[in-house]
Parts: C-alpha cells; structure tokens; sequence
C-alpha cells in the first residue's frame, strides 16, 4: 500500500482541525467576553481595557509594567545565550566532534524532563552565591532560563542542521580564505537563519510564559506580576494573560512562516532566483 493510503480522508483532517479550532476557541472567547462585562451598565465594554492607561489606577498596575520590562530584559539575554552560547556549539560539534553528537543532544533535551520546581532545588544555592556576587537583579535569571528553552531552541536549531551541509560550506569557504569566524557569520549563519530565528522566538514564548523558577527565586517577571494584579484587579491580569496568548499565536504564525518558505524552495531545497516570478 502506497504512503498515500494511510492518509486521513480529507473531510477527517477538516473535522479534527474543526474540533481543535472549537476546543482552543472556547476558553480564548469566554476570556475576551469577561474582560468586556460592565458591572455598572450590565452589559460590555472596553472600560477594563482603558483602565489599564488610567493614570489613577498607575499604582495598582505598576507591577505589570516592571514585571513586563524585567520579562523583556530575560527575553533578550535568553536569545543572546542561544544564538551566542548553544547555535556555535552545535555548528561545532556538528563539525568538528561528530561522536558527541548524540551524549550532547541527551543534555540538551534532558531540561524537559525535569520539573522546573525540582531545577529551582539545584538553582537556589548557585542564585543565592550570585545573588552575593554581583547583585539580585533580573537579567541572572536568564541562566536558568537558558537550561530551561534548551531543548526546544536546540530542536529548531538541529532541524536547519540536519537540512544543511555545513561540512560541505565550510570546507568550501575555508578553502577560499575565510576565517572560522566569518564562516560560522558569513556562511553557516545565513544558512540556519530559519532555526536561528525559530529558536529565538520560541524561547521569547517560553520566557514570557515562565512563572515558577521567577516565582521561587523571588524575581518579579510579567507571570509573577499578574498574579499580584489579579488579587486586586482580576480583569487586568485577564486582559495581560489574554495578550500574552495572542503573542504567543503570533509567535507560531511566525515561526511556521519562516520554516515553511515558498513552495518551490521546499521542493527543491533552492530559492527561486529573484528574477523570476
């Protein structure tokens, strides 16, 4: 039986996407109708949403803002361990150490299955030396955030490996003159471009989503931030929370969009050149 066979019928895929489509729509609507309700006029309105803005209400909300900027500084000090720390040590390995290829894979995706509670145990001694250090200030955080979006970012990472000869470009720029730096900038780089951005977007997601270890170590992040909102203005961390997962969408539309590229790229693993349609 051809691979064809085993293919769902098209009215099954559609059915399935339907029922998921219902199943995720249902949650997502009946937030937006809360946030909506008017207690003063019985019906709905946007009195909630423009109340975040209000400048007498600047002191309950105030922890959103901080929590929203310190999940910005750990969001970009999180892309810049992946892109700076793991990406040029799998183009590393991939290269040059073959054999660690597969223990190195083990520790990258061995932080999924581990509880971030039971991490939060390991990390609480190393933060509180940091702490003595060099301050309790956000941006530490981003360390164990690091080992936290380990395994999704190198999966996204090793995806644009496994579909590129890394061997075969750098031994061609090599034998041209470039040096390992503007190799791995010049050539590998442009070439994983669908991995690298996937994985920096994808650890934004898981960034902006974190609350546990920020909850543990007593860091102030946007999760943490809406809990203490919501024990005084349970709409606005409806509102932010409803906000973050339509980011989170964006995030994938993204992401599919930058790993799908164009129809005939995909088919023949080559960019249509510019000057055709």
């Amino acid at each position: 039986m051809s691979a064809r066979g085993f293919a769902p019928h098209p009215a099954v895929r559609w059915t399935i996407g339907l029922v998921l489509i219902v199943l995720f729509a249902i949650p997502i609507v009946s937030m937006a109708e809360y946030t909506l309700r008017d207690a003063t006029t019985g019906g709905h309105s946007l009195v909630h949403w423009f109340a975040l803005f209000d400048p007498a209400k600047a002191g309950t909300y105030r922890p959103i803002w901080t929590g929203l900027g310190n999940s910005a500084v750990l969001a970009v000090v999180t892309v810049a361990i992946v892109l700076l720390l793991l990406a040029p040590t799998m183009v590393l390995v991939e290269l040059r150490f073959p054999k660690l290829k597969r223990p190195f894979e083990f520790l990258a995706l061995l932080p999924i299955s581990i509880p971030a509670i039971v991490l939060v145990v390991g990390l609480a001694p190393i933060y509180l030396a940091i702490g003595r250090t060099i301050g309790t200030g956000i941006w530490p955080l981003a360390f164990a955030y690091g080992v936290t979006v380990l395994p999704f970012a190198y999966r996204a990472i090793q995806a644009s490996i496994d579909a590129t000869e890394l061997r075969t470009l750098a031994e061609a720029a090599r034998s041209l003159g470039a040096s390992w730096p503007a190799v791995l900038l010049r050539v590998l780089a442009p070439n994983l471009r669908s991995g690298l951005l996937a994985a920096s977007l994808i650890s934004v997601a898981v960034v902006l989503g974190e609350f546990t270890i920020a909850s543990l170590l007593n860091r102030q992040n946007l999760q943490t931030a809406l809990v203490v909102v919501g024990k005084q203005d349970p709409y606005a961390s409806v509102i932010l929370s409803l906000l973050a997962l339509v980011f989170a969408f964006v995030l994938l539309v993204v992401i599919g969009r930058i790993g799908g590229g164009t129809p005939r790229a995909r088919r023949t693993g080559t960019r249509p050149p510019k000057d055709q349609p």
